[in-house]
């Protein structure tokens, strides 16, 4: 299989990560969606990452359609059989997505508009989205188990992109957030290469 990708993007961070629990293998094709490329042009009409191309030709896209994927195809779960437990693990993920969503378009904002287009009232609206966010998930990380599910890939994959783009700015009255990344690492030591970077 392939996942065309992107090294920065916690999305492809949280699919490639939950690849390797899954058992399955991938090879990863870094790709800059700015460009357009036809690879991934041809795969995804809406030219996003990340985007998973299987051995059977299928193309997989969004994020959230990719772990399930994973999780039907690889030879170890990623979301838990209790209705119950995957309810919450669906939430928390939903919860860490929203905030990447949000992050990204501060980054967005920044990077793509033109300076005298900017404008800090939406940027201020999405950081109090992403922040609400953060305190909501303070209050919320799952125990860490033997094998991590969706959730915890989910809450590594956020925390690696604060840590990569918003250092510094956001981890005050979040300790357990804070902590989180170097936790994750000793827990998931194989998964720690495959968190945001630039």
């Amino acid at each position: 299989m392939k996942l065309l990708f992107s090294s920065a993007s916690p999305y492809s961070a949280k699919v490639r990560m939950a690849a390797e629990v899954a058992g399955l293998s991938i090879q990863s094709v870094p790709i800059a969606t700015a460009d357009e490329p036809a690879e991934l042009i041809d795969n995804n009409p809406l030219g996003k990452i990340p985007t998973l191309i299987t051995d059977g030709g299928i193309t997989v896209y969004d994020s959230r359609a990719i772990m399930g994927y994973l999780d039907r195809t690889g030879a170890q779960r990623i979301y838990p059989r209790n209705a119950e437990k995957r309810t919450e693990v669906d939430v928390l993920e939903a919860l860490c997505d929203g905030i990447c969503d949000a992050l990204l378009l501060c980054v967005y904002e920044k990077r793509f508009r033109p300076e005298d287009k900017y404008h800090q009232p939406w940027v201020d609206t999405q950081w109090r989205k992403a922040m609400r966010g953060l305190d909501a998930l303070e209050t919320r990380i799952p125990r860490m188990g033997k094998t991590p599910t969706a959730a915890h890939i989910a809450i590594a994959a956020v925390t690696g992109y604060l840590a990569l783009r918003f250092d510094g700015q956001w981890e005050r009255g979040r300790p357990k957030l804070k902590a989180y990344g170097k936790k994750f690492a000793a827990n998931y030591p194989a998964l720690a290469p495959l968190m945001p970077s630039a």
